[in-house]
């Protein structure tokens, strides 16, 4: 395990989020919404409403902007995000989890709470300099994300699709140059 549990799973459910974004849109209603909240066991209050949606899509900008930064950049964008929400970690416990950091009240807005979720994992990111594991998709009509958390580094496609497509792409361009 490259980080703490909490840690990779902040930065896997913003992955999914700037990642949603891409077309086409996998969070474009409040029950796609809902199954995000279920998969990815953010606590605290959810209203599940069209403005609470349309926070979280807003906030999509800024975790990609924060997640794809620069080292220097990130860690002010960090700074940033946790000053504007006068976060306070602390340890809590909750669900199925043990004692992991929170760093705002479990009644502050969804995407406050995701935006500094994710802050406090790029802490730990930026602090053991590992921003190397996350990246832009290798496919090259994507600009998807990519969080590699594998041990030797070696995920390079958002997704098997881009991965798949890359590959039959390379294997077709290789049969035409060999010809029949």
């Amino acid at each position: 395990m490259t980080f703490a549990y909490d840690t990779e799973l902040a930065l896997q459910s913003a992955v999914w989020l700037v990642n949603s974004a891409k077309g086409p849109d996998r969070l474009e209603s409040t029950q796609s919404l809902r199954d995000f909240l279920q998969e990815w066991s953010y606590s605290g209050s959810h209203d599940r409403s069209q403005a609470e949606l349309a926070e979280v899509r807003r906030a999509r900008a800024t975790l990609r902007q924060m997640l794809i930064a620069p080292r220097d950049q990130a860690a002010a964008i960090v700074n940033e995000i946790l000053d504007g929400a006068n976060a306070v970690p602390q340890l809590v416990r909750h669900d199925e989890f043990d004692w992991h950091l929170h760093a705002v009240s479990s009644d502050d807005s969804l995407a406050r709470r995701i935006l500094v979720e994710t802050a406090m994992a790029m802490i730990d990111v930026i602090r053991v300099d590992q921003h190397s594991r996350i990246s832009v998709c290798g496919a090259d009509d994507c600009n998807g994300l990519v969080l590699d958390l594998s041990r030797n580094r070696s995920r390079k496609f958002c997704s098997t699709t881009c991965g798949n497509r890359v590959a039959v792409a390379a294997y077709r361009a290789r049969q035409a140059t060999e010809g029949p």
